[in-house]
């Protein structure tokens, strides 16, 4: 994420201890979870402990690839964990991943049928959908007065040091292939070094790379224009700094699934299998998306939010429309490409 709204740093363990529920003790099985920061209502966390006796544990990270790394480094004792799509395509693939049985989620009915068997995972097997969204620019419309509907704005020089870009390398460079014309997938060199240029052209006018502060930085008017995900503008909608607009360019960008997994290290996979099924629960969902910020998959919740707050049917960032998603892309896995990404990252970062 996909936030995709990633408040705190990564790996800061948050306890979530139900130490006022009587009987509550040491013997009890603990859910670790692994998740992006500000991704989840912690209200939700305590309802769950509330209603099995089961305690959560969360650690957060940062971007995929962190989580990815920290996971592959082994010593990993998590439960459930949120990766995206190309993410949970590349895992499937070197078996890091448990089926999941879904006679202990009966609540799956209840996402919509556009979420199910996805390119990353076809037979549905290992996966549940989360959130989803796209990527786009957040704008100020008190420092930009003219029509923003092009990646080209974030390299106009006259916003030089008004321009907050993601620290996270498939979203940049992605959103340097889009500006191009190729697709956020493509594993070309020549193309791909086009991309590192074009990145390295933009990095005297960009304030700086940022995950977590762009949503305060861009509230406070610290900046004019920022890439960031679909969820962090409802969040500052829902906050109230109707100043602050979000456009998903006429270029395209990414459309992304945050998932829920097992990975085949977790010690507890039936409780893993229950969480899981209180969060598509409808009621949870609802309050979950509200909170967060992001859209949700579960039909009922995303429905009933539609329904309360009708004036956002036609905003990008809730309720892209069809011409808007046919124009955007999924990531999918790099394979043995990912060093061509990595190292277009690395000599961007170092670049003078």
């Amino acid at each position: 994420m996909k936030k995709k709204c990633m408040l705190f740093l990564s790996c800061i363990t948050i306890l979530i201890g139900l130490t006022v529920l009587s009987g509550c003790n040491s013997d009890k099985v603990v859910l670790n979870i692994f998740n992006w920061g500000e991704y989840i209502d912690p209200e939700l966390l305590v309802k769950f402990e509330k209603e099995t006796g089961i305690r959560v544990n969360q650690d957060l990270f940062e971007t995929n690839e962190h989580m990815l790394a920290k996971l592959e480094g082994g010593g990993s004792y998590y439960d459930v964990i949120f990766p995206s799509d190309y993410v949970i395509e590349e895992m499937i693939k070197k078996d890091m991943l448990q089926k999941i049985d879904f006679n202990n989620v009966p609540n799956f009915k209840y996402v919509g049928d556009r979420f199910k068997n996805l390119n990353y995972d076809p037979t549905n097997e290992y996966s549940v959908p989360y959130f989803w969204g796209t990527l786009g620019i957040l704008y100020n419309t008190e420092m930009v007065d003219e029509e923003v509907d092009s990646w080209d704005i974030l390299w106009d020089e006259k916003y030089a040091g008004q321009i907050l870009m993601l620290d996270s390398m498939r979203d940049t460079i992605g959103v340097a292939l889009r500006k191009l014309g190729y697709s956020v997938n493509t594993t070309d060199p020549e193309i791909l070094e086009q991309a590192k240029n074009l990145l390295i052209q933009q990095k005297p006018l960009v304030n700086g790379y940022y995950v977590d502060e762009i949503k305060d930085m861009m509230i406070n008017g610290d900046a004019a224009l920022a890439l960031n995900w679909s969820g962090s503008a409802m969040d500052i909608y829902w906050e109230g700094a109707d100043y602050i607009k979000f456009v998903v360019p006429k270029e395209g960008a990414n459309l992304w699934f945050d998932c829920m997994v097992i990975p085949k290290t977790s010690k507890h996979k039936k409780e893993a299998e229950m969480f899981i099924n209180f969060m598509l629960d409808p009621e949870n969902a609802y309050q979950n998306s509200l909170y967060v910020g992001y859209v949700s998959p579960v039909t009922e919740a995303f429905e009933r939010i539609m329904q309360e707050n009708p004036e956002i049917a036609d905003m990008d960032a809730y309720n892209p429309s069809d011409e808007v998603l046919d124009n955007c892309e999924v990531f999918i896995d790099l394979g043995d490409a990912r060093p061509l990404f990595n190292n277009v990252w690395t000599e961007k970062k170092y670049a003078e």
